[in-house]
């Protein structure tokens, strides 16, 4: 009887507060509702409101809702760490402890639909989803959008790329934008980044563990009060709504994060995306991160060949210049096979089974093996769509390494769940997958390791036909993109041009940025699949090659030094014993860069950092350790790069 009496005063009360601290207790999150009777979430920063009571709930079809006046019959309280490796990524290892809470709320009328609020509590951040679980009556939900808002504290000065429209490449500048200035039309991509003010803590908006889900965006509220609020891209195939599922068992809705520091640069050094998403399954030890070279970018241009593109001989010379370096890869864009055409459009008779006999696949994967050299190769995403297991299993008898996928510029809950079911197929067939034309990360690379980099970034590419491609953005695009996860930003331009004598070509393409700034990319950029983009023609001769050659792609440890966003970056990235450090600035100037991340001992370092022009290197060295300061003299659009190896 007690039992039972206990069940029906829960489910009559008002969903009480909750709270849920960070194990430091410095983050803490209060559960609570409004004057709506919704159920509503806030998070303090030691003791300073930063997301101030912000709704939640689900919205269906016709503005119905699972969200106010809901009632609380349990909660469950509960710890746990988060402790695993990286096959690929900005570390190697990651253990993170976490605090939680579910809480279990129900409709007290009706037939008494059920809701579970699930939150994390972490040094760094929140993470906060919901639940559904399995009830009688409820089979599939048809949701129009989530009710999730992050109310801010402040007008705080954000940064974010607003897309505008929903199914785009997710390609463009991040830029200032003050939370007043958000509307509701607006579409933020993720994350977003604000600086809340005041010696207060910087925080970034993403999501993880996206699956059976669309991607979210960010807009301004309907009320105009400070902060942004979540809207789920549409469903192509059922406009009126953004998710269709099956309840069966119960289901979950994506991570929905806040993720907090001191600095937006300490924001770089975080893992909770990954450490949202589910284990592996299956071994991975035959992921092997590491560099590519690359026969688009350039043009392609490639001296003794006539004409260079897609045939035999210019592939050659590029797995030769791969050799060459070291570089584990040698991606074959689009072009190689039957009918593949050009850009997005899929003609008639495209057939990735099928090589055209100019590119002599058999042969070239023969030729690249003897080197110690494996092929990536492109493929339109919509003949994977059609045919999914026929394509991967002709690709894995060629001798490819990888597949490289393009022009998806989706983001719905279908696109979402291509992405899984190539990241599952691909694993199985032991090819790495590289997404282009694609949404952010959201820290699915855990899960499936084959799943190596993507796009859904305004990278390199963009140099061939427009001046967008500044210093700035690429400098931002640490700060903000790359927070989401690995970037296949393409670096490696060695034409390289000041802002002011910069000229658009698309064969022969130039950057705006230093030759110094483009090896410091490699640093800076996290994608464990790096491009050396250029022609082989471009880096014959020249000074950097070396770092080139050694620089790693993936990292077992991630520093932030020193910066402000979009005008200095400076990160030192850990390989084994030895540390790397790259920085690119907006300005000229001379930095003096801390070392304390070094720890004991001494160490050899060697400097490559801009010279007299754009395209020159000044190199240097000596002995430092963890007292000393790096000097780094760096151009406007400039960089520098360091590698420091411990004095046996």
């Amino acid at each position: 009887m007690r039992a039972l009496w206990l069940a029906a005063t829960l489910i009559a009360a008002p969903a009480a507060a909750q709270t849920v601290a960070s194990p430091d207790g410095r983050l803490v999150v209060t559960l609570g509702t409004n004057a709506d009777d919704q159920p509503t979430y806030a998070l303090a920063v030691a003791g300073r409101p930063v997301i101030t009571p912000s709704p939640l709930g689900l919205e269906f079809e016709q503005y119905a809702k699972l969200a106010n006046g809901l009632r609380t019959t349990g909660v469950a309280p509960s710890q746990g760490e988060d402790r695993y490796t990286l096959r690929a990524g900005k570390v190697a290892a990651v253990a993170e402890r976490y605090n939680q809470i579910i809480v279990h709320l129900a409709e007290p009328g009706g037939t008494h639909r059920r809701l579970d609020l699930i939150l994390r509590a972490y040094d760094g951040g929140i993470a906060l989803r919901y639940g559904v679980p399995q009830q009688p009556g409820l089979t599939t939900l048809r949701i129009a959008n989530e009710l999730t808002q992050f109310a801010f504290a402040g007008d705080y000065a954000c940064t974010g790329l607003n897309l505008g429209s929903f199914g785009t490449s997710h390609e463009g500048e991040y830029d200032p934008v003050r939370a007043a200035a958000i509307r509701p039309h607006n579409l933020y991509e993720l994350p977003l980044v604000c600086d809340t003010g005041n010696a207060g803590p910087s925080i970034a908006i993403a999501e993880a563990a996206v699956e059976h889900w669309p991607v979210m965006y960010l807009t301004g509220t309907e009320t105009g009060a400070l902060g942004v609020a979540a809207k789920l891209t549409r469903r192509p195939d059922d406009p009126a709504i953004a998710v269709r599922l099956d309840v069966g068992a119960g289901i979950v809705s994506p991570w929905r994060v806040v993720m907090v520091a001191d600095t937006a640069g300490k924001l770089i050094e975080h893992t909770l995306l990954t450490s949202l998403n589910p284990p592996p399954q299956g071994d991975f030890a035959w992921v092997r991160p590491g560099k590519t070279a690359w026969d688009w970018w350039s043009g392609p241009l490639l001296a003794g060949v006539t004409p260079a593109g897609s045939n035999a001989a210019t592939e050659r010379a590029f797995i030769d210049f791969a050799a060459s370096l070291k570089l584990p890869y040698m991606m074959i864009d689009d072009g190689w096979y039957a009918n593949s055409g050009t850009g997005p459009l899929v003609l008639p008779g495209a057939d990735p089974t099928r090589p055209i006999p100019a590119i002599d696949l058999p042969g070239l994967v023969r030729y690249a093996r003897a080197r110690d050299v494996g092929l990536i190769l492109w493929i339109n995403w919509q003949l994977l769509d059609r045919d999914m297991e026929g394509v991967l299993a002709a690709v894995e008898k060629f001798g490819a390494k990888g597949i490289k996928v393009d022009f998806m510029n989706r983001d719905d809950q279908a696109m979402v769940d291509f992405y899984h079911r190539l990241a599952a197929a691909t694993a199985r067939h032991h090819l790495l997958l590289d997404l282009h034309g694609a949404t952010h990360p959201w820290g699915m690379t855990r899960t499936w390791p084959n799943f190596i980099t993507q796009e859904g970034v305004l990278g390199a590419e963009y140099n061939k036909w427009t001046k967008r491609i500044t210093a700035r953005h690429n400098i931002t695009l640490a700060y903000t993109r790359m927070l989401a996860g690995p970037l296949d930003y393409t670096p490696g331009g060695y034409r390289n041009a000041t802002p002011a004598s910069f000229r658009i070509a698309v064969n022969g393409p130039q950057t705006q940025t230093t030759r110094a700034a483009e090896l410091a990319k490699y640093v800076v950029f996290e994608s464990p699949l790096q491009s050396v983009a250029d022609t082989p023609d471009a880096y014959r001769g020249q000074p950097g090659l070396d770092f080139l050659a050694e620089v790693p792609a993936s990292w077992d440890e991630t520093r932030f030094v020193q910066g402000t966003l979009g005008e200095l970056i400076v990160l030192a990235r850990r390989k084994g014993d030895r540390w790397y450090l790259g920085a690119m600035t907006d300005a000229g100037q001379t930095i003096a860069v801390p070392l304390t991340f070094l720890g004991k001992g001494r160490y050899r370092v060697r400097t490559w950092q801009d010279g007299a022009t754009a395209a020159d290197l000044a190199t240097g060295g000596g002995t430092v350790d963890a007292t000393s300061t790096l000097p780094l003299a760096l151009h406007a659009s400039g960089g520098g790069v360091a590698i420091l190896t411990p004095v046996r």
